[in-house]
Order: structure tokens, then C-alpha cells, then sequence
């Protein structure tokens, strides 16, 4: 019986490019039948059959993958907006997730990390991503999404929060991530007007460029290399009431998020304003006008500081993205292809393997999987470290290729593994 659905499976991808209806079957199949290989494994045949499928779809996503939450031409930077290449992608990945299931391949996986790992004297998991649960894609956006994943304690969830508040609530911080995210939504805005103007994307972009200017009112009052005795109180003092407040950023964004909700390629920025919204109504009330003077210009922030760090919880996304951007000088969620998992490699040692699934070895596409494995893995590590786990947590990334090469390749002292699809 799981053959014949097989069967169907690769016929429903066969058809994949003409019938949108198939790919969603197909999908469906494919989440089914990985759980089933679970239970039982394949029939050989049945990859022997598939293989040329996911070649064909390998070549025909050439240089194609999901960057931020977009789907994104690698070869340019340039962005795709296609549904039907983005269901073959889909359909894509979940091929891939059942063929690194198989026999083969967890072989393959297994000769690569002992050869490869053999000079760093590293204990690696004997059996990684062989489960179903293991290669499922993940998207992190919260440290409660974090913790869970890496089976933190209560406790130890409150000791995190603690101690990540004050760092990444500073109002240096604070305000740079909100520049990073206007930022970003700027450039968007601006190719979006380019090829299909309107009404909303032109006042978006006006509310944008208000936004900046008013944030950048703030740069001189955090600039730590600027002495008291260089900001001088005004000759006159100003009225309070008359100076800008946090809440008109957060009108700026309510108002952003109203002429831009129509718009699909935004979806994934519009998220980003509406979760720095949390953060933003908790300091409404502080001023944010640079002309109040160096001393109550410091208050202020200490203000934001202080009402950002007890209000914020350990579930919040706003918090979740000051610790993104923090970390990495990046706004957007934390999304793998192979979410992995904790295997034990020793006394009081774990390894943390994630992974990614590639549509060609083009150095820079396999760079790129890198870098963006490596923001998870410093993610994790960062929050593992922060709780105060006693064991050591050694951090390890895999990156899958239909027809690739075995190699290994260090960033920032942490390995990574490039395996071959095969059947």
C-alpha cells in the first residue's frame, strides 16, 4: 500500500509544472510518506525511480532558494515572484527530506562527518537526521521556541531573560533594529514602486523616510563617543509636550501596516513592524527629541531601557528580534530546512546538528547556506551558554545537494558538512 502511494507520488510530481492542485497532493504524500519510512523503509525502487524526478527539479530551481522569507534568485539577489516555482521548491525540499532519510544517504552522512572530522578529534552522533521529526523544516522567531528546543528548564528560562534583557534593550540597540527593518523595507518599497506604483506604496514611502528621520533624532543622544560637556542644554527650554515621543514612531507603524497590508511581497517585513509594536507601545510615553538636552536625553533612554526590559516576557518576538539583531545585525526569523536536534557525543558533550537543502554546489549558493545555518547555530549556542548548561554544546551544520561532492568547510570555528543526494 505505501508503494502504490509512491507511485502516486511521483506521478503527482511529474505533473507538478501544470497543475498547481498536484504539487499540494504531492506535498501531502510526501509529509505522509516520510513518517511511514519511519516504520519501514522504501522499496529501493522507489528511489531509483524518484531520483531523475528530483533532478529534474534540482535543475529546473538552479540558484533558487528562500532568503528572509522570500524566494530569491541567488545568481542576482533578485527576487521571485512566481507561485508555481515556489510550489516546485516546496516539493523540491520535501523530495530531498525523504531521500536523506534513506539508507544511502544516512550513509553517505556518516562517512563524510568520520573522515572529515577525524583531525578536530570531534565525538560525532552516529545517527543524525535519520528520524522524520528531524527533518522537518523549522522557523525560529521566539526564545520560547528556542528554549523548547533545546529542553530548558523554567528556570533556566528566566535566568536567560534576565540576563539578555539589558544587553539587547539598550536604546543603541533598540533603535538600530528599527532602522535595520525600515531600512529593509525601504529598498522594497522602492522596487515595488518601480514596477507596479500605487497609492499605498508611495505613502509607505513617505511614512518610511519620516520614520528614519525622526529615529535619527536619536543617534546623537546614544553616541557614546560624544561627551556631557559637548551637548549643551538649549538656551531655551523646550515645552515637553511639544517634543516627539516613541508613540508617534508607533502611529508611523500602525499607519505603515494599514496602506501596506495589500501588498504580498511585504507580508514578511509588515510582520517584523507589527511585532516591534509590542516593544513600542511600552515606551510611548518617553521622549524621543534629541533637543531636550544631553542629561534628560540619557534619562530618556535609561526610560526605554527599563520599560523594554520588565515588560518584555520570555516569549516575545519583539524581545526575540533585539536578540537577532544583537547577535547578528539581522532582523528577520531564523529559518532551516532540517531542524535536526541534540545528540549526545560524550560525557557531559552534545552536538547541535541543523541543515540545509541546496539546489546547486555554486560556491556562492553553498556560502550563503552557511552563513544562514550559521545564524541558528550562534542562536542557540548563545541561549544554551546564557541558561548556564553545564554540558558543552559543540555546534555542527549539514548542507544537502542533489549529485554533490562530500566536503567540509569551517566558518566561524564550526564545521560544516556538504553531502550528496543520491539514490
Amino acid at each position: 500500500m505505501v508503494y502504490n502511494y509512491l507511485q502516486k507520488l511521483v506521478h503527482g510530481a511529474k505533473l507538478l509544472q501544470t497543475k498547481q492542485i498536484g504539487a499540494l497532493y504531492v506535498n501531502a504524500l510526501l509529509y505522509h510518506c516520510s513518517e511511514v519510512s519511519h516504520q519501514e523503509p522504501l522499496p529501493r525502487e522507489w528511489y531509483d525511480h524518484a531520483f531523475p524526478k528530483i533532478i529534474k527539479l534540482s535543475h529546473s530551481l538552479r540558484n533558487v532558494d528562500w532568503v528572509d522569507g522570500r524566494l530569491v534568485d541567488a545568481s542576482n539577489d533578485s527576487i521571485v515572484s512566481d507561485d508555481q516555482i515556489e510550489q516546485r521548491l516546496r516539493t523540491f525540499k520535501s523530495m530531498a527530506r525523504v531521500f536523506i532519510g534513506s539508507p544511502s544517504v544516512q550513509r553517505v552522512v556518516r562517512e563524510n562527518v568520520t573522515a572529515f572530522s577525524v583531525a578536530s578529534a570531534n565525538c560525532t552522533p552516529l545517527a543524525c537526521f535519520s528520524a522524520p521529526s528531524e527533518r522537518e523544516p523549522m522557523i525560529v522567531n521566539s526564545l520560547t521556541k528556542v528554549s523548547n528546543f533545546l529542553n530548558i528548564s523554567a528556570q533556566q528560562r528566566k535566568l536567560v531573560r534576565l540576563t539578555v534583557c539589558p544587553q539587547v534593550t539598550q536604546q543603541r540597540i533598540w533603535t538600530a533594529a528599527l532602522e535595520e527593518i525600515l531600512d529593509g523595507l525601504k529598498i522594497e518599497l522602492d522596487l515595488l514602486t518601480c514596477r507596479r506604483p500605487s497609492k499605498g506604496t508611495e505613502m509607505g514611502q513617505q511614512i518610511v523616510s519620516s520614520c528614519l528621520k525622526l529615529l535619527a533624532d536619536t543617534v546623537v543622544a546614544s553616541n557614546h563617543d560624544s561627551t556631557s560637556w559637548m551637548r549643551l542644554v538649549p538656551a531655551k527650554v523646550v515645552d515637553s509636550s511639544a517634543s516627539h515621543k516613541w508613540e508617534d514612531v508607533l502611529e508611523m507603524f500602525n499607519d505603515l501596516i494599514d496602506c501596506l497590508k495589500s501588498e504580498k511581497e511585504l507580508c514578511f517585513l509588515l510582520v517584523k513592524l507589527e511585532v516591534m509594536k509590542e516593544g513600542l507601545s511600552q515606551i510611548k510615553d518617553v521622549l524621543i527629541d534629541k533637543s531636550i538636552g544631553y542629561k534628560e536625553a540619557r534619562h530618556q533612554e535609561s526610560l526605554v531601557q527599563k520599560k523594554l526590559s520588565k515588560t518584555l516576557g520570555h516569549s516575545s518576538k519583539c524581545l526575540f528580534t533585539l536578540l537577532l539583531y544583537y547577535l547578528c545585525g539581522y532582523v528577520r526569523d531564523v529559518e532551516v530546512d532540517i531542524c535536526g536536534g541534540i545528540y549526545s557525543i560524550g560525557e557531559d558533550r552534545f552536538c547541535l546538528c541543523v541543515g540545509r537543502i541546496l539546489t546547486t554546489v555554486e560556491e556562492k549558493i553553498v556560502q550563503r547556506g552557511v552563513r544562514q545555518l550559521d545564524r541558528a547555530l550562534r542562536l542557540f549556542k548563545f541561549v544554551w551558554e546564557t541558561a548556564g548548561m553545564k554540558a558543552v554544546l559543540e555546534p555542527q551544520g549539514h548542507l544537502w545537494c542533489v549529485g554533490a561532492e562530500g566536503r567540509m568547510l569551517t566558518y566561524r570555528e564550526n564545521m560544516y558538512f556538504l553531502h550528496g543526494i543520491n539514490p
